[in-house]
């Protein structure tokens, strides 16, 4: 039973919509961060090497050209003969819009590429840049904005030097939901201080404001990061390959079917990972994640009975079965962060 059996994944929801299959190419369009140019702080976050997330940063080609050697390599090893651009390095909408337009339309005029995934900052989307998204998406396209909260817990994202809050998010992702631009949030799982009970509130607040796709994160430290010197230093210790798996695994059950889940894990290439090893190892976590479901014998949604509950307090269980379509929440609901209070670091 494959883990898309399971989990409404985002490549299969693509397969189902447009009949055929759809993948991601990884743009690097030359963005900063306000977190690192100053204007919000410097450094970044302490996690963040951004070669981890696009190992090539040191050479930029124009977009068409990266698209056409992103191609080539997926097309060989799947199959795909249509494609989502996704710009993925750094802050991909702190610039100026006229420039950010240049961009995204240079992407969208590539013959096989029908959507366009736009990873940021929830700090870092004025109303500027929606209003020029919904102009994409008016036009035909898919577009998805991918923000990047990590976590819900201003503490945490502080400790950590965000440069932001759970306000920016929320804010950004009331003002996306409201123009009709599905949202996919990214999460980090084990942050420091943070364990399951984190984890699970974290999610329960996602879910409260909507979204409508999923990133799940393991936490890995890499080379030249102020993780690393914590970490050499005793002051941080990642999760086990076990742990991540039955976190991934409680979040994927409480999630609802209709929210896709664009990853359930992330690696770092060997050349610049510290620890865990295990996050160089895909396949072992995804088929982790898919086992550890079918011991329980569970799959995602089946969880919500524990925790959601309509207005009349009488327990809402949902279809086990994933929907094509994504809908927004329609049943008066208890808030996931009422029914999983989360009061200490784990």
């Amino acid at each position: 039973m494959p883990l898309s059996d399971l989990v409404n994944t985002f490549g299969q929801d693509l397969l189902r919509r447009y009949g055929r299959r759809v993948h991601k190419l990884a743009i690097h369009a030359g963005f900063s961060c306000p977190n690192r140019d100053g204007s919000k702080g410097r450094g970044g976050c302490s996690f963040c090497n951004n070669v981890s997330f696009s190992p090539h940063a040191d050479a930029l080609p124009d977009v068409a050209t990266q698209i056409d050697a992103g191609r080539r390599v997926v097309k060989k090893r799947t199959g795909a003969e249509r494609f989502f651009a996704y710009f993925q390095a750094y802050t991909n909408t702190y610039g100026d819009v006229e420039r950010l337009g240049r961009l995204y339309r240079a992407a969208l005029a590539e013959p096989d590429v029908i959507g366009l995934s736009v990873g940021t900052r929830p700090d870092c989307v004025p109303d500027a840049v929606l209003d020029l998204l919904c102009e994409l998406r008016d036009a035909g396209h898919e577009v998805w904005l991918e923000l990047g909260l990590q976590s819900a817990f201003d503490a945490t994202l502080a400790r950590v030097n965000r440069g932001h809050g759970f306000g920016e998010y929320r804010r950004t992702v009331l003002a996306a939901r409201r123009r009709g631009l599905p949202v996919c949030t990214h999460l980090i799982v084990g942050l420091p201080g943070e364990g399951r009970e984190a984890a699970l509130a974290s999610l329960g607040r996602v879910l409260d404001l909507g979204t409508d796709g999923l990133k799940l994160h393991p936490l890995h430290v890499v080379r030249h990061t102020l993780l690393a010197k914590d970490w050499r230093a005793g002051g941080y210790r990642p999760l086990t390959m076990a742990q991540y798996v039955a976190i991934a695994c409680d979040l994927i059950e409480r999630t609802p079917a209709e929210v896709t889940f664009h990853r359930v894990t992330g690696t770092a290439t060997r050349d610049i990972l510290l620890a865990p090893d295990w996050c160089t190892k895909k396949w072992a976590v995804l088929n982790g994640i898919e086992a550890e479901l079918r011991r329980r014998g569970t799959r995602q949604g089946l969880g919500i009975t524990e925790y959601e509950v309509r207005s009349t307090g009488a327990p809402e269980r949902r279809s086990a079965a994933p929907p094509v379509l994504r809908t927004p929440y329609s049943v008066p609901r208890t808030p996931y962060s009422v029914l999983r209070p989360w009061t200490s670091a784990q």
